[in-house]
């Protein structure tokens, strides 16, 4: 069983979109060649299901209660951070920060503790990604 596991996990690994992640800091090329949908964006953060953002940030949405504050607040993150930072953080923030407890969002190996409905998915598809790095971007102070 934990060898066809290890082939279905690989055969995942191969389905994602590859990415080149540069001077170690940032994805500069969209993981779909394009930007993403801020508006959608924001929605993927906000929902309890997928992104979920809100279980440890806190965001600019006063109509979002119970926001979190275990991650750094995300209120004006886009003049901290440059796209492909951004971009970097949501596909795997342990490639910046290797004792962060943010969950990657666009990777299927290595994983612990995986929900059974997302065994060998990311997250986030690429273009969910895209979208959530585009309302991210957005955050400027």
């Amino acid at each position: 069983m934990g060898f066809l596991l290890s082939l279905s996990l690989a055969a995942a690994a191969d389905s994602l979109v590859a990415f080149r992640v540069e001077g170690g800091t940032a994805i500069a090329e969209p993981l779909t060649g394009k930007r993403g949908d801020p508006v959608e964006g924001a929605r993927i953060a906000a929902g309890r299901t997928q992104g979920n953002c809100l279980a440890c940030h806190a965001l600019p949405m006063p109509e979002e209660k119970l926001q979190g504050d275990v991650g750094p607040d995300l209120k004006g993150v886009a003049s901290r951070l440059g796209e492909g930072e951004l971009r970097l953080r949501v596909v795997n923030p342990k490639l910046v920060n290797p004792e962060t407890a943010m969950p990657a969002y666009y990777r299927v190996d290595g994983l612990y503790r995986v929900r059974k409905d997302l065994v060998g998915k990311p997250i986030l598809t690429a273009e969910q990604v895209e979208d959530v790095v585009a309302y991210l971007a957005t955050l400027k102070e």
